[in-house]
């Protein structure tokens, strides 16, 4: 049965480093939790890591850059793993053929070119999707005013080309500030719904699990039993850490508030309300709370 926590420093004890989400936990696109950063500062200060994992398309120096924007001091996390670290790796290698189509936004242009070491930029040549060998989907061009459904001449077109779609961030949806936002995640279901052939590697997904147990090697020897995952995602971050048998805090308060009865970051899910929705989840979380603090 899953339990509520009122703060992270009832189980904290059990654990020596935590892969904890972005959007939703820490901040909304708009604004840092500072009760999350807290908790995170405090998790820290007792000796634990602090593993940041988001499905951001972004490489992960870009992602310590927008958090610093946001607010969020850099002493309440040690590392941050995102799914445009682990999609750079595959693009690289050739996972959609060298000429790509970008599917996406101008800020998300750095997915090509802002590359760790040993990655050589040039090995991927941008072109139109009428010449592509395959498609890279950071996400839609303006998530304020697009749909995925506006995208569905384009993804015909690359269905009838046989192009497989790079998914560097496998979320749906995410809430920036009060308004909810489609992601590349949208686009890649909606591409494998019309018949098309999408990559995933971000969470839900093995690839970015498997860098983030070599960043935490890095550190030490932490075993999985002594790792918590944390975030609101029910598709991608619950789906993803009970994948891979980690014990999981979901934080109610973000994607699934009005599904949980959670009244906003300080509010905790209702528990008959909660039951109800893993029900139809058919999910057990270790935890529950509804914002990270």
């Amino acid at each position: 049965m899953t339990r509520i926590l009122s703060a992270l420093s009832e189980i904290s004890d059990s654990y020596d480093a935590v892969l904890c989400d972005l959007w939703g936990c820490l901040h909304d696109g708009v604004h840092v939790f500072p009760a999350a950063v807290a908790a995170l500062r405090q998790f820290r200060a007792k000796g634990g890591k602090v593993l940041l994992l988001t499905n951001a398309p972004r490489p992960k120096p870009l992602v310590a850059e927008q958090l610093d924007m946001l607010g969020a001091p850099r002493d309440c996390w040690d590392d941050i793993v995102t799914s445009g670290d682990s999609a750079q790796a595959a693009l690289m290698a050739g996972a959609v053929g060298r000429k790509v189509y970008h599917m996406g936004p101008e800020k998300d242009l750095t997915f090509f070119t802002e590359l760790p070491d040993g990655m050589e930029p040039g090995a991927i040549d941008l072109v139109p999707l009428a010449e592509a060998d395959g498609i890279a989907c950071t996400g839609l061009v303006d998530d304020d005013t697009e749909t995925p459904e506006d995208y569905r001449a384009q993804l015909l077109l690359a269905k009838t080309k046989g192009l497989k779609l790079l998914c560097a961030n496998p979320d749906i949806v995410v809430d920036k500030g009060d308004k909810r936002i489609f992601c590349a995640g949208a686009l890649a279901a909606l591409y494998t719904e019309m018949g098309g052939e999408s990559l995933y590697f971000g969470k839900p997904h093995p690839p970015i699990y498997d860098l983030a147990r070599r960043r935490l090697a890095a550190m030490g020897r932490i075993p999985d039993d002594r790792v918590l995952a944390i975030g609101d995602g029910p598709g991608t971050d619950m789906a993803g850490a009970l994948g891979e048998d980690l014990d999981f805090l979901f934080i109610t308060g973000g994607l699934a508030a009005e599904q949980t009865g959670t009244a906003g970051q300080n509010g905790q899910p209702d528990p008959a309300r909660l039951r109800t929705y893993l029900t139809g989840q058919k999910a057990s979380p270790t935890y529950a709370m509804g914002g990270l603090r």
